[in-house]
């Protein structure tokens, strides 16, 4: 499962919705289409600008440049312990290339391709596609926070955070028309990340699990 369950439902429901009122398409045509190309594949040709002054040394890291009408808060402070920093900083840019992708209605989008490889690449483009074949994007707020970093003497690590999306909608591009949903125990996500360090420096994520209305993430 991928970052945004909630939103993704939200979506999900109103595109079925809006098919059946028009009598028009199936009931799978709210599914990620698979794309020819696999997520993943190519992640060389990145941007080269470095993402922002908290990312560890440049590495060719891609420039993310999001619209105003996102906004991100992440309350994971800086550990003092020079990898999981690292790993906290990568998890920002992560998290906002995904929604990049989304914002430029690419699932091939080179700057999550950055930060994401194999199952994670994979599943985020399926992920991303499903936007894009609904003309939709989104806006608003998030937060992040209760961080839990580990990691191994391999070059691996685990990370575990919480997300707030009580403040974050789907918006649909036709008409930038907003579908507001109501705050529930399913707004707050808890997210299992397994992540390894390339040969540019880079923490990367290989695999990602969420669950929505986790008990640790409520308020």
């Amino acid at each position: 499962m991928n970052r945004r369950p909630t939103l993704l439902a939200a979506l999900t429901l109103t595109a079925a919705a809006a098919l059946t009122l028009s009598a028009c398409g199936s009931d799978d045509s709210s599914e990620a289409k698979a794309n020819d190309k696999i997520a993943g594949a190519d992640t060389g040709d990145s941007a080269s600008a470095s993402a922002d002054a908290s990312a560890p040394a440049d590495a060719g890291r891609p420039k993310i440049d999001l619209p105003s009408d996102l906004s991100y808060t992440f309350d994971w402070p800086r550990t003092g312990d020079k990898e999981k920093d690292a790993i906290l900083a990568d998890s920002e840019q992560s998290i906002k290339a995904v929604d990049l992708a989304i914002v430029n209605q690419n699932a091939l989008d080179k700057p999550y391709l950055y930060y994401y490889e194999g199952e994670a690449a994979a599943s985020t483009q399926k992920f991303i596609q499903n936007y894009v074949d609904h003309k939709a994007a989104i806006t608003g707020a998030y937060r992040f926070y209760a961080p839990q970093v580990a990691v191994d003497k391999d070059g691996t690590a685990s990370f575990s955070y919480c997300e707030d999306q009580g403040k974050a909608y789907v918006k649909y591009l036709k008409n930038d028309e907003v579908k507001k949903t109501p705050v529930t125990a399913k707004s707050y996500v808890v997210y299992h990340t397994s992540l390894k360090k390339n040969d540019k420096g880079v923490w990367v994520v290989q695999k990602m699990v969420s669950q929505s209305g986790s008990p640790k993430c409520q308020p």
